[in-house]
């Protein structure tokens, strides 16, 4: 069965960026002339998915407007002459169907997965988080739909992670081997370094089979009284496969405040309107 829909949790409160986010979504937040989220969705679209469910939180409307249509600024811009502008509005609005479910308390990446079960129907489903961009020449999310038209079980984008860095990440061991695609054998949440099975860190895409709902739902919150996803695929790998996919291509962690400016300099260079100038711009600051 071929993988039509995407999961897209973005209920958090974007606190690495407040006071920023107070009043709008982390998700939100301009790269360049386009939000992260943005990227996210063409990265969705570009791998063949058509139908997006986002699961939002109270304060998340601007992310549902966003990819609404706007009458309004539509008509303005028509009135204007503003053909270019006109075009990219609309696109935005057209780029997939759209669903949207709110988690009604933060209860973690678990539950807002959860939170999607009647939408995401029974097949298998792909889940992007919407702090992680990935620039690659083939759509992270395709190549991890490839690995899953032959393999028809549940896939996990990794990477690997400096060994200090583990407690950031949910964490996979996986069978000793060579190649970019491991088996795995155990999951485990924010480990301790010294205490990490490996430094391959689970990253914001996934291809779920549909009995995680299952799992999810009979999973215990944490101490912090959330339901981990990590979990919940903890459970799952009783009854299943799970592959690990070191994917191709450079993420870039926009959730944090470096990782944001990182992604935010090196897309405006990658562009062809205005990288020759930015470029030359950075080349004449004096940085001693």
């Amino acid at each position: 069965m071929p993988i039509r829909k995407a999961v897209f949790p973005v209920a958090g409160f974007g606190t690495r960026f407040l006071p920023a986010t107070k009043a709008q979504p982390k998700e939100m937040l301009p790269l360049v002339d386009k939000p992260v989220i943005q990227y996210v969705v063409e990265e969705a679209i570009a791998s063949g998915i058509d139908e997006i469910v986002m699961v939002t939180g109270r304060y998340k409307r601007a992310i549902e407007d966003h990819f609404d249509i706007s009458f309004e600024l539509e008509s303005f811009l028509e009135d204007k002459g503003s053909h270019g502008l006109l075009h990219e509005v609309k696109a935005v609005a057209e780029l997939a169907q759209f669903a949207f479910v709110r988690q009604k308390s933060p209860l973690g990446l678990g539950h807002a997965v959860l939170t999607a079960r009647a939408l995401a129907g029974d097949g298998p489903f792909a889940v992007f988080l919407g702090d992680d961009l990935i620039e690659s020449k083939v759509p992270a999310m395709k190549q991890m739909m490839a690995i899953h038209e032959k393999e028809r079980c549940s896939i996990l984008a990794v990477e690997r992670v400096p060994k200090d860095r583990t407690s950031s990440y949910g964490i996979v061991k996986v069978e000793p081997g060579g190649g970019p695609v491991h088996r795995v054998l155990d999951l485990v949440e924010k480990p301790k370094p010294e205490e990490a099975p490996s430094n391959l860190a689970i990253i914001g895409r996934y291809i779920l089979m549909p009995e995680i709902f299952e799992e999810l739902a009979r999973t215990a919150p944490d101490a912090r009284g959330e339901i981990q996803l990590t979990d919940g695929l903890r459970a799952l790998l009783g009854r299943q496969r799970i592959l690990a996919y070191e994917f191709e291509g450079t993420r870039y962690d926009t959730g944090n405040k470096v990782g944001f400016l990182k992604a935010t300099v090196e897309y405006a260079l990658r562009r062809d309107d205005i990288g020759p100038e930015f470029r030359a711009y950075l080349k004449s600051l004096d940085l001693r």
